[in-house]
């Protein structure tokens, strides 16, 4: 495995190292996150741009459509290369009105992870992260049986890697009692950093924390200080976010999605953007 990769490589277990900048395909769906891609010939250029550009971390899911990135996926990249990994999500699925409703119920969960198998062309899933309920919740919520659902099938060989998503510390803490989990994906981005502890800790135990909505998701990030320090830079707001995302934590892996070549080679160059002290300590600000 190369260590040449954008943002350099996170080895995350024997068989399992990735680049830090990897790619989500969310945004490959239509309006939404739901039906077919407005440009498909668009839709699969991105796919094979970033993996010719050194990508080797993909985030996808069924319930982004639902199926279509996963289609898109298999028809744009299968055979898949040895060192790219695909990375999956199970707990929802999605209504006809575009809803998102969760489903945790053991047994649709192993079907889902099925489905994710069946329409990605593999017969083992690099990492399946499990979208667990509770973040909006009052109370914690037990992940305990949704999560040896999954760890029942990684003893099947169906699952290689478990991951989490949508998770508070406690909740990580229980899952690592069931099985080693190699990567969590919560909300973190500049303005956004309710996560701070457990980014740190994340970091510490050597497990990948990916960052879902890097740039603000459906609410971009918004500032002026942003701008400022990207002005001063000759770099766009949305590679200066980026660029701090990866020099936060060194087990800090970024999947910003885009349905753009153009927007794609963007997002890839923040990978080599060294943002100065007192640039870092100015941006730092934007999340107080």
């Amino acid at each position: 495995m190369t260590t040449n990769l954008p943002g350099g490589a996170l080895k995350l277990a024997d068989d399992l190292t990735i680049s830090r900048m990897g790619y989500g395909a969310m945004q490959l769906a239509g309006p939404g996150v739901f039906g077919p891609p407005k440009d498909h010939d668009e839709a699969i250029a991105v796919l094979r741009t970033a993996v010719e550009l050194g990508i080797t971390h993909i985030d996808t899911s069924d319930f982004y459509g639902p199926v279509v990135t996963n289609e898109l996926i298999k028809e744009a990249l299968h055979p898949y290369a040895a060192d790219l990994h695909i990375f999956t999500k199970v707990g929802a699925r999605r209504g006809d009105d575009k809803s998102w409703i969760p489903s945790l119920d053991p047994e649709d969960l192993k079907a889902q992870v099925r489905q994710n198998l069946d329409h990605l062309g593999l017969d083992a899933l690099d990492v399946v992260n499990l979208r667990a309920p509770g973040l909006e919740e009052t109370t914690e919520i037990s992940i305990a049986k949704e999560f040896t659902a999954l760890a029942e099938l990684q003893q099947e060989g169906l699952i290689k890697h478990l991951g989490l998503s949508n998770v508070s510390a406690a909740q990580l803490t229980e899952a690592q009692q069931i099985a080693p989990v190699v990567t969590v994906q919560n909300l973190y981005n500049l303005a956004q950093r309710n996560d701070d502890e457990l980014v740190d800790r994340c970091a510490a135990e050597g497990i990948a924390y990916a960052s879902f909505f890097p740039l603000g998701g459906f609410s971009p990030l918004q500032s002026d200080t942003l701008t400022t320090v990207a002005t001063r830079l000759g770099a766009t707001a949305q590679q200066v976010a980026l660029a701090w995302l990866l020099q936060r934590s060194p087990t800090m892996v970024l999947i910003p999605g885009t349905s753009s070549v153009a927007h794609l080679h963007e997002n890839v160059a923040a990978a080599t953007l060294i943002l100065p002290t007192d640039a870092v300590t100015e941006l730092n600000t934007i999340g107080k």
